[in-house]
């Protein structure tokens, strides 16, 4: 088989493809409608750890550190306390993903105060809650994640053009 039935092969000539199918800002939307229809078809499905006591799994751990960071003061989320046990999905986040954190806890709380409640909500899973963290993170990444990507992608420091050039003059000498 020769080399030029095989584009199918290597990545570069597929990007080639695409781009010379779709511009660049269809090529973008197209992306981004794939990475939020994933992540909805993926909510449909359990969390690792559902209905398991006594951690219950990743979703009870999102949502225990959304309830530590409304309740508790910021000086208390990282220390172990009498509100605040580390050994039970203690916060691990830096504090810019911890006030993170603290917002989507906030809309929750506002939305179903019983899934925040400090102590009294361990293990809480609701189909409402559980569809307004999903949305959280759905919402999250539009505003946050995807347009520091774009960026990152879009900025004169990485682009497929800029690369092979360095690679080239890289290799050259």
């Amino acid at each position: 088989m020769a080399a030029s039935t095989r584009f199918w092969r290597r990545p570069e000539d597929w990007r080639q493809l695409l781009l010379a199918l779709l511009d660049a800002r269809q090529l973008t939307l197209a992306v981004v409608a794939l990475a939020v229809l994933v992540r909805t078809t993926l909510g449909f499905h359990p969390h690792s750890g559902e209905g398991n006591p006594p951690m219950y799994g990743d979703y009870e751990a999102q949502r225990h550190w959304m309830e530590l960071t409304i309740n508790l003061p910021a000086r208390e989320w990282y220390a172990g306390g009498p509100h605040n046990d580390l050994q039970y999905w203690g916060l691990d986040y830096p504090p810019l993903t911890a006030l993170q954190s603290m917002l989507c806890g906030y809309a929750i709380a506002s939305l179903e105060p019983e899934a925040m409640e400090l102590d009294t909500s361990h293990g809480y899973e609701s189909y409402t809650s559980k569809l307004y963290m999903r949305w959280s993170v759905l919402i999250c990444d539009m505003l946050i994640y995807f347009p520091a990507i774009l960026c990152f992608v879009g900025s004169s420091h990485w682009s497929p053009t800029t690369s092979r050039h360095r690679a080239t003059k890289s290799t050259a000498r």
